[in-house]
């Protein structure tokens, strides 16, 4: 039986008087790549931002590797292997895209470090072609593959992305759920946040549909992508087999 990496309980978070989530859970287990799939201000990235500690959630339970990690910050999650690439991407642009990987290494000691940046340009051979280059001059789609290169560097347990493909073309936005397939068959767990629903369910074990800061649907990524509000409201085609709620 897969061990229960992440496990997140009746979460809630407010904004002033506002409920953007209101009293989801899920979880995530070792190996799994698990896709949170709605529209924009469906709660989402709130979500995740109240795991991470970035956002205070106002009620609920968050445990990792079966401890209470609620309230602890980035800091304290990336050194326990939990680690996660925000919206935006957040480059270090002054920096070199060798010292961005760097810099995700920042909280090891081991001496795995300069094999660890090799794997990452083997995984992103764009970023080994421009390995000195400032990461301010990249392209958005470049900067994004530099973002989850230097995620990896803190040889995460599981890696949580939020909206990866956004902005992006749609050559890199392949190019980006290819890796990400290509990390949870090396064994690393995912999170997946994303708008792009076609392409996360593609790839994804299971998925949770979001609603205005409900979980609305879950299941296996493939009964998902046959439900008929999935397939009307976010995939954009119709699907013969698809089943209703």
């Amino acid at each position: 039986m897969a061990t229960t990496l992440l496990k997140v309980k009746n979460l809630k978070v407010a904004y002033g008087g506002i409920q953007a989530v209101k009293g989801v859970s899920f979880e995530v287990n070792e190996g799994e790549l698990v896709s949170l799939i709605g529209a924009n201000g469906a709660g989402k990235t709130t979500t995740l931002k109240a795991v991470t500690g970035t956002q205070a959630s106002a009620a609920g339970e968050i445990e990792f590797l079966g401890k209470p990690i609620k309230g602890q910050g980035p800091w304290d999650l990336v050194k326990q292997g939990l680690v996660m690439v925000p919206e935006g991407r957040g480059t270090f642009t002054r920096m070199t895209i060798t010292e961005n990987l760097q810099m995700g290494a920042y909280i090891r000691s081991d001496g795995g470090i300069p094999a660890d940046i090799e794997r990452v340009f083997m995984l992103f051979p764009r970023l080994k072609e421009r390995r000195n280059q400032l990461a301010g001059t990249m392209s958005g789609g470049e900067q994004q593959m530099l973002a989850m290169g230097r995620a990896l560097m803190g040889a995460p347990k599981l890696l949580m992305l939020d909206e990866p493909s956004l902005g992006l073309a749609p050559i890199i936005v392949a190019d980006i759920f290819r890796i990400v397939a290509e990390l949870k068959a090396a064994g690393v767990a995912v999170l997946l946040v994303e708008q792009n629903a076609q392409a996360a369910l593609a790839i994804a074990d299971r998925a949770y549909v979001m609603e205005l800061g409900e979980f609305i649907l879950d299941g296996t990524a493939a009964d998902i992508a046959a439900n008929q509000r999935v397939v009307a409201s976010y995939l954009g085609f119709q699907y013969e087999g698809a089943s209703a709620i």
